[in-house]
């Protein structure tokens, strides 16, 4: 049986943070405000994963109220997840995610980040697409505000 879920996450830019987004130090100016390493893009690929399992999102396993996790990296998160799929005889069977961001151009980190996201979750690279697009200016992520990413996985119960 093959079942599919969706994930979205937002985050605050910040002055004071690093931007990591698919587990990539990227070189910017501003990083995403959270209670862990708040990369947007692996926290949509977790709440798909966990939906296509029938599990609850990442805030329940992974709440911001638990301070022996703040700023824990979000391939940590990932390789949990990993775990918790692997528990319920769930194999990954691929992932789509998409970041919406007016900057930075992600092209040169696609790789690393598909090599980084397979590694945590123990897949092929092949089965993993990351794409990005702007918001074309519109709204609080176009104004640059914060960035967002949605994702679809599916999985397969073996």
């Amino acid at each position: 049986m093959f079942r599919c879920g969706i994930g979205y996450d937002v985050h605050r830019l910040s002055e004071t943070r690093k931007l990591v987004l698919g587990g990539v130090e990227i070189p910017h100016g501003f990083g995403l405000e959270g209670h862990s390493d708040a990369d947007v893009l692996s926290h949509a690929v977790a709440d798909a994963l966990l939906g296509a399992a029938g599990e609850r999102d990442i805030g329940h396993h992974f709440p911001n109220s638990d301070e022996s996790i703040r700023g824990i990296s979000s391939l940590e998160i990932l390789r949990r997840v990993g775990e918790i799929l692997g528990a319920k005889n769930c194999r990954i069977s691929n992932i789509d995610v998409t970041l919406i961001a007016e900057a930075p151009k992600i092209g040169p980190y696609l790789d690393a980040m598909r090599e980084k996201i397979s590694a945590a979750l123990g897949i092929e690279k092949s089965r993993i697409g990351i794409k990005a697009t702007t918001n074309e200016g519109l709204g609080a992520l176009g104004r640059g505000e914060g960035m967002a990413a949605l994702a679809v996985a599916s999985i397969e119960l073996t």
